[in-house]
């Protein structure tokens, strides 16, 4: 008897362009996001040190990012031959061991540009390139477990991206008041990974991957994601008033009234609002990084 072959359609095009779509273009907005608010939150003048901002944003996006999807791509390669087999690797598109090779690469390519732009942003693309690998090679794979792996994203996703640019356009490390709002917003973004995690229910479960919609139910999963991100800002809030910036305070608070406005939504059927939620609420998270990211810039040194 004849061995059953699949119809999988590859796309069409240049060979390097599957070494570029392993890296995910579309995940590398959010640090770069933060990096952005790490630059407005240091205060620093951007016309002097502009090449470390612009390598930061490298940095940040398709180096340290991109090496997080390649690596994920690679440790999932089989996972994605049933359930994604158009992917890179198992269409084939990226041959035999060229994913790992290109991951080990792209790592140390990450590295070598983060020691260009100083110590301690060294030590956090070191920080963020570990658990990356972490995230998705065994014996580890943190993104088996919903705490562990969701809040790995979330710290290389804000807090490392946001310590990174203020310490790549300063020279130096950055103020205390600069790493405990990266701290904040780090945590919170926990929730947020969260939110991506209920579409994936079914898969998870079979595959025995313990998000936290797996873990708690879905319904007691939407209310810890939706606790963890409000809990954060509120504590920014309060920072900003006690470092006496009440117009950027009530800027952040007035965008987390405007997400639990969008709350209760969310909560009647987590499933069906997910996505819905994370575009709607995730987008007032981020843009009140920015009124902090403000706040801290007026600060006196």
């Amino acid at each position: 008897m004849g061995r059953a072959t699949a119809n999988v359609i590859t796309p069409a095009g240049p060979a390097w362009m599957a070494y570029v779509e392993l890296t995910k273009p579309i995940t590398w907005f959010p640090p770069m996001w933060a990096f952005g608010c790490g630059i407005v939150s240091s205060g620093a003048p951007i016309a002097e040190r502009w090449p470390f901002a612009l390598a930061g944003i490298l940095l940040a996006g398709p180096l340290v990012c991109g090496t997080s999807q390649i690596v994920n791509d690679w440790f999932d390669r089989h996972v994605d031959a049933i359930n994604e087999p158009g992917r890179p690797i198992p269409s084939g598109r990226v041959p035999g061991r060229h994913g790992l090779y290109f991951a080990i690469a792209w790592s140390v390519l990450s590295f070598a540009v983060a020691c260009l732009l100083g110590l301690w942003v060294a030590i956090a693309a070191a920080v963020g390139l570990v658990l990356a690998w972490a995230y998705s090679a065994p014996p580890v794979r943190l993104k088996n477990n919903g705490w562990w792996g969701n809040g790995a994203v979330g710290l290389c996703y804000e807090g490392l991206p946001w310590f990174t640019a203020a310490a790549a356009v300063t020279g130096a490390f950055p103020g205390n008041d600069i790493v405990l709002v990266a701290v904040l917003y780090s945590a919170g973004a926990h929730g947020i990974m969260t939110l991506n995690d209920f579409k994936a229910i079914e898969g998870d479960t079979r595959l025995g991957i313990r998000s936290l919609p797996v873990q708690l139910g879905a319904d007691n999963a939407a209310r810890v994601a939706c606790a963890v991100m409000a809990v954060p800002q509120l504590a920014v809030i309060g920072l900003l008033v006690a470092w006496n910036q009440p117009l950027h305070a009530a800027i952040v608070a007035a965008l987390l009234v405007a997400q639990f406005a969008l709350m209760p939504r969310f909560l009647r059927d987590p499933r069906a609002f997910a996505t819905w939620y994370s575009g709607f609420g995730v987008t007032l998270y981020v843009l009140g990084m920015l009124a902090a990211a403000f706040a801290l810039r007026g600060l006196p040194a």
